[in-house]
């Protein structure tokens, strides 16, 4: 009878020694135990990438007369990186800007020339009231046979010429309105090509488009460059991601913006937070890189793992390894 309590305590002994294994391993006892499929830890292993941004000049062929930082240093949001000789396209600046100014005063021109017309037409209209109030008396006294016939048509005739002066000095103020608006739109376009100008000048500064570091450049300084030539490549590395990549049996396995371990054996014991934000729509062979052939044929699909990552630990091209929760199925 003895022999029952000790038998309990081998089970348990037993049980307990499945469950520190079962921990060892990464998947929860009592899963095992049930013979569940899909709970646990998938783990993935890759290298760690760096976004990067490969600056070169935008439809600028020059000389680099500037080229302060080397590679490996840092650099801060809005920091030049790279200029080139400017020269040709400060001059272009300075002849739209004085096409810009030769437009404006030919606007002040229209304008003091509408503004006379303006007033021309005030006096017409006067000159054409007055002429028409003689017509009208000079009618009424010929009824009355107290101004001759010569005399209304003088009237009739000095009234026809005020309407004609009239007419024409009209014509002349719309042109001239026309012509305020011709002044207008050729200060519209000469400001655009100022602004075109000064645009093309920027092309000749190279900024940082953001926080990073200098990890190439591409030119010297001195070089000539044509529009498009790499001149330096920023990495950013406060946002670092894992490149790793996925077997066809384990796709079911993964989420789209789950949570995700990383380690690396740099650090060791220590964890670093990201979120699976991309698994490619295609499978693909296991990259060369790998040793074996069998493993080379496998289908595969690529992942991408964002990590915050502040204190840049994470460098590019350093091997991580991602665990990955698996949801119970």
């Amino acid at each position: 009878m003895a022999l029952a309590p000790r038998r309990t305590i081998l089970a348990l002994g037993a049980l307990l020694a499945l469950a520190a294994l079962a921990a060892v391993l990464g998947r929860p006892l009592l899963d095992w135990l049930e013979g569940r499929e899909g709970a646990g830890t998938l783990v993935l292993s890759g290298n760690i990438e760096a976004h990067e941004s490969v600056l070169g000049f935008k439809t600028v062929q020059s000389r680099i007369v500037e080229l302060p930082f080397n590679e490996g240093q840092w650099v801060k949001q809005g920091t030049v990186v790279a200029r080139a000789d400017d020269s040709d396209y400060a001059q272009q600046v300075a002849v739209a800007e004085a096409g810009l100014a030769v437009q404006q005063r030919q606007h002040d021109s229209a304008l003091q020339n509408r503004e006379a017309a303006l007033r021309t037409v005030s006096a017409d209209e006067a000159e054409l009231a007055l002429r028409q109030a003689d017509l009208r008396r000079n009618r009424d006294l010929r009824k009355k046979d107290f101004v001759s016939a010569a005399a209304l048509d003088q009237a009739e005739a000095a009234y026809k010429q005020a309407e004609a002066v009239l007419a024409r000095d009209r014509a002349l103020a719309a042109a001239a309105e026309r012509n305020v608006l011709v002044a207008e739109a050729g200060i519209h376009s000469a400001e655009e090509s100022a602004r075109l100008a000064r645009i093309v000048r920027g092309y000749a500064t190279l900024a940082a488009p953001f926080d990073g570091v200098v990890t190439t450049r591409q030119a010297e300084l001195g070089e000539i460059v044509v529009p498009g030539t790499p001149v330096i490549t920023i990495a950013d590395l406060d946002h670092v991601w894992l490149r790793a990549y996925l077997n066809e049996t384990d796709l079911s396995k993964a989420r789209l913006g789950q949570e995700v371990t990383v380690t690396t054996d740099s650090y060791p014991g220590k964890r670093y937070w990201g979120r699976l934000s991309f698994i490619a729509d295609k499978a693909e062979f296991t990259p060369k890189s790998v040793e074996t052939h069998a493993e080379r044929v496998t289908l595969v699909y690529r992942v991408k793992i964002d990590i915050d990552n502040p204190s840049h630990e994470l460098v590019p091209g350093m091997p991580a390894d991602a665990a990955l929760a698996i949801a119970p199925r």
